[in-house]
């Protein structure tokens, strides 16, 4: 714009406010094209200029960007593209971009501009960009539409960095998000992108650890891994809980101890992701914190080495391709084998996928290498407990076969008392149970006949309205 500074910012506020007007993009997308038009040259334009012109951010024009911005920005979000059918599914069902998406961007790259100015005085932004406006700017991290999440994503880490005394209530605004998600809804589409945000926040987290930080760590982000979407943020989530034992140790067995108490009993993919979270853990630890977790850390990976699942056993089982896990397990040996040997040892024979058998081979094969002697005591323990189990068994069998002799030689049997002989099962009933597989058919449930007849005689709602209406 060629013309005297005083009317350059004259005409920038005009501007300004012009770009303040709404348009409906939703009800009727056809409707007012051409002023739609005009405000996205508009924007463009002030996206140029802020851009490759200095000194053009005066002290009037900061009330002015902010009220552009909060106009455009701060509204109620729509709500889920299927309101009436299952919950929104991060992972299956297709987002809700923003229909007013051409001209929010527009706004989004302007503010960003305005923020990363040389010319931006976070001192006389403070008055305008306040509490207030954070916590609006937070609020629209659950928008479905994961652009509009990316530009929320860099604008709140801008204000961040550049506003010192909206630090603590960003973070405790966030941990009010992570709360309510946690303990209420388990909702959010905004989580992967405010993990994002702290893991570079905890990555400047000065020596020693704030008793704050670490309340965050034990008490947010460590429940955060209790979701059933955890897939959606898991690794961002990961990063983080890494970055926190990179910068403190000593945070490794409170960590390591939640990981197995939310450990999942029944979902297999989630079980890989712990895995896969659990080795980025074991690369950064220290070897006098491993000594504290490695006893419930192996006995959870000998039940994800026994796992029926193959894929949970096969991530389990590339630790020990890990060199660094290698040594520590190496230095342990004498209390991990005792514990991982009888998993290893009964799966080479028993567990059903091929691949499993070839990696199980290796994990004893690096045993046997590292220290033969205990390896040999392992397997004669082993044996010994086996053949304890056999003989269990058969003292078992043996304990049952004289209760059914006592029970035969009962006087109250030849006087035709039955009722006692038939709680003993016959020797041919045993055989059959042991042939019998531990499943329970569906021909063997109990019928009721009673239900089974008022079913057959059930007639559909629909077929007796039919019925009248044809009457």
């Amino acid at each position: 714009v060629h013309c005297a500074p005083a009317e350059q910012e004259k005409l920038f506020v005009q501007k300004l406010r012009q770009c303040c007007v709404l348009f409906d993009f939703l009800s009727d997308p056809l409707s007012d094209l051409k002023w739609k038009e005009v405000k996205r040259a508009a924007l463009s334009e002030m996206v140029e200029y802020i851009t490759h012109n200095r000194n053009v951010i005066t002290e009037p024009i900061y009330p002015e960007v902010v009220h552009v911005f909060a106009v455009n920005m701060f509204r109620t979000l729509p709500p889920s593209s299927n309101p009436t059918g299952a919950e929104f599914d991060p992972e299956e069902d297709e987002p809700t971009l923003e229909a007013a998406w051409p001209h929010l961007q527009l706004v989004y790259e302007f503010f960003l501009r305005f923020l990363e100015s040389p010319d931006f005085q976070p001192n006389i932004a403070k008055k305008y960009i306040d509490q207030k406006f954070v916590m609006q700017l937070l609020d629209l991290f659950d928008s479905e539409d994961p652009r509009e999440r990316d530009f929320l994503k860099t604008t709140l880490h801008r204000i961040y960095g550049k506003f010192l005394g909206l630090r603590a209530y960003i973070r405790k605004h966030i941990n009010n998000i992570f709360y309510r998600f946690i303990y209420e809804t388990e909702h959010h589409n905004g989580i992967a992108e405010l993990l994002e945000i702290l893991g570079s926040i905890i990555n400047g987290f000065a020596l020693p650890l704030k008793e704050e930080h670490k309340i965050f760590l034990l008490k947010v982000l460590l429940p955060l891994h209790k979701v059933k979407s955890l897939s959606v943020y898991h690794p961002q989530l990961a990063y983080c809980v890494v970055q926190f034992l990179e910068k403190d140790s000593t945070l490794t067995e409170p960590v390591v101890m939640a990981l197995l108490k939310y450990w999942p009993k029944t979902h297999s993919p989630k079980e890989v992701m712990f895995l896969n979270e659990l080795e980025e853990i074991l690369d950064v630890i220290e070897p006098s914190e491993f000594v504290k977790v490695m006893e419930p850390l192996f006995r959870q990976l000998a039940k994800c080495v026994s796992s029926p699942h193959f894929q949970v056993a096969e991530r389990a089982l590339y630790y020990w391709n890990n060199e660094y896990i290698m040594s520590l397990i190496s230095d342990n040996a004498a209390k991990i084998l005792p514990i991982m040997f009888p998993a290893l040892y009964r799966n080479s024979k028993t567990h059903w996928n091929k691949t499993i058998h070839g990696l199980i081979y290796n994990a004893l094969k690096l045993f046997m290498e590292m220290n033969q002697k205990l390896f040999d005591d392992c397997t004669q323990q082993f044996r010994a407990e086996k053949n304890k189990e056999k003989a269990k068994s058969k003292d078992r069998e043996e304990a049952w076969i004289k209760i059914e002799n006592l029970a035969k030689s009962n006087p109250q049997v030849s006087e035709g008392h039955t009722a006692v002989c038939t709680c003993v099962p016959s020797k041919e009933l045993k055989d059959q149970r042991k042939d019998r597989p531990m499943v329970r058919r569906k021909s063997d449930l109990p019928q009721d006949i009673y239900t089974a007849k008022a079913l057959e005689t059930h007639r559909r709602a629909d077929v007796m309205i039919t019925t009248r209406d044809g009457l």
